[in-house]
């Protein structure tokens, strides 16, 4: 099988390079989850990395978490381990420019919103449709309220509905649109990033996420709890999920 991610060094070891490599859906699951915190983790304390770029192969960022791992059996080690992810980008100590093309849905949103600066073409579609299927997104519901603010958060949140990169850009969920968003992170980085002092960008980036990090860190927990705790007891977000596997309209009961 396809590794699920690919990892090098580029521009002499200042310029860490991650991309998704399971086209067309590079699902989000807990083989890539564990791919994307060994490479983080690998990396953290490589002095002379300067920063990260995470994008895709094929046309698609990612269509999100695997529906599979969400069904009672397995959420709980796949949220678990998810926000065990999203946990390890907060804390990294470099920047992370994450390039978006295509569809970057559910839990490829909420691995993107993890990183620092998004670049994402005009087209891509970007989204976090988890209430349509029942359940809502846990990681989602921390971050977006910090890049977006709540209003605009819970209009996504709450309707499930995807936003066109342009879009993005309009609200502020990505911080630049371009038509070639990794030749556009990868510019920001040979520009903005690779002639900095590489620990002097260690302290930039302390300074300025600690507050945010803190935040979400401590509404990770919460609201891992609701979501494995509370929402998974229902029949509603049981059903949700089976419905959508067994390609079927869901039948709600409202509890």
């Amino acid at each position: 099988m396809t590794e699920p991610m690919r990892v090098w060094m580029e521009r002499d070891g200042r310029l860490l390079r991650l991309r998704l490599n399971r086209p067309r859906a590079n699902l989000i699951d807990a083989e890539m989850i564990a791919a994307l915190i060994a490479a983080f983790r690998t990396h953290e304390k490589d002095q002379n990395l300067c920063g990260v770029v995470l994008d895709s192969e094929g046309r698609d960022f990612s269509f999100g978490a695997s529906i599979e791992e969400h069904l009672p059996d397995k959420c709980t080690a796949m949220v678990i381990a998810l926000h065990e992810l999203m946990r390890t980008m907060i804390d990294f100590p470099l920047p992370i420019l994450v390039a978006i093309k295509g569809q970057c849905l559910g839990g490829g949103l909420e691995v993107a919103a993890a990183g620092g600066l998004l670049f994402a073409a005009p087209d891509a579609r970007l989204g976090q449709p988890e209430m349509k299927l029942g359940v809502f997104a846990p990681a989602a519901s921390c971050l977006l309220p910090e890049r977006i603010g709540r209003s605009r958060a819970e209009d996504l949140l709450l309707s499930g509905r995807t936003i066109t990169g342009n879009e993005a850009g309009v609200i502020g969920l990505v911080n630049d649109v371009a038509d070639d968003p990794e030749a556009a992170a990868l510019a920001y980085f040979d520009a903005q990033l690779a002639p900095k002092s590489a620990s002097s960008l260690r302290f930039a980036m302390r300074a300025a996420r600690s507050d945010f990090a803190e935040r979400v860190k401590a509404k990770l927990y919460k609201v891992e709890s609701l979501y494995l705790d509370g929402l998974m007891s229902t029949h509603d977000a049981v059903e949700g999920l089976e419905a959508f596997i067994e390609k079927r309209t869901a039948v709600w009961v409202n509890h």
